[in-house]
């Protein structure tokens, strides 16, 4: 895993300019150490590194700074996220209803170095999702899959233009990964929305990825 070429091909594709990143190659040697040392180690729903390394991709090719996660579980993808955040000057507002999860995602991310970059929230989602002011310009959403939708609508007001909101475990066709219902509901309802642009990434576990494009 050499996250350094990512960054070089979202720096090709358009994205920011390289002066524009912050540079801290202690930080990055102490996540690359942790992520290495925890491979194949990530239970409990987290998702599979190639869908973080597409988060990170995604955060650094937008050059986003307020991020959101519905559904931290133990901390793989907000780990990602957050080493993303770290070079874009960004902070993760991450939200877990599971105490023991959430007790663990602290403790990765502490151990990753990346606590600074982070507000962890042990709620509900369905509660304060709808409570955050925001606004954000980029969101994760892997909770629970049948509230896909209400999230969704519950964050679209407080996602700027120009934001991106990425949605796992979305499959087309069917009903998605893991026995979860509503999926292809929930595909089909933001592919439909005019002000989003959508495509699906299924390189990983299913990635939908939005960029709000209008109000």
């Amino acid at each position: 895993m050499v996250i350094s070429l990512l960054c070089v091909g979202a720096l090709t594709s358009g994205g920011l300019n390289a002066q524009t990143l912050r540079e801290n190659p202690e930080l990055d040697r102490k996540v690359e150490k942790f992520l290495e040392e925890h491979a194949g180690r990530w239970y409990n729903l987290n998702v599979p590194p190639q869908d973080g390394r597409l988060l990170y991709d995604l955060i650094i090719k937008g050059n986003y700074k307020r991020a959101l996660e519905i559904g931290t579980s133990t901390g793989h993808s907000g780990i990602y996220i957050a080493w993303a955040l770290s070079k874009t000057g960004g902070k993760l507002i991450t939200i877990e209803i599971n105490e023991s999860s959430y007790r663990t995602a602290l403790k990765n991310f502490e151990e990753a170095g990346l606590s600074g970059y982070v507000d962890a929230r042990l709620a509900d989602a369905h509660t304060l999702v709808k409570e955050l002011k925001g606004p954000f310009d980029f969101v994760f959403s892997d909770a629970d899959k049948d509230w896909y939708k209400q999230y969704f609508i519950d964050v679209d007001p407080k996602l700027v233009v120009g934001g991106c909101y990425t949605t796992h475990n979305i499959r087309s066709g069917y009903g998605g990964r893991r026995g979860v219902g509503g999926s292809q509901g929930y595909y089909e309802f933001v592919k439909s929305l005019d002000n989003y642009e959508t495509t699906l990434n299924t390189d990983g576990g299913g990635m939908l990825i939005s960029y709000k494009i209008a109000e």
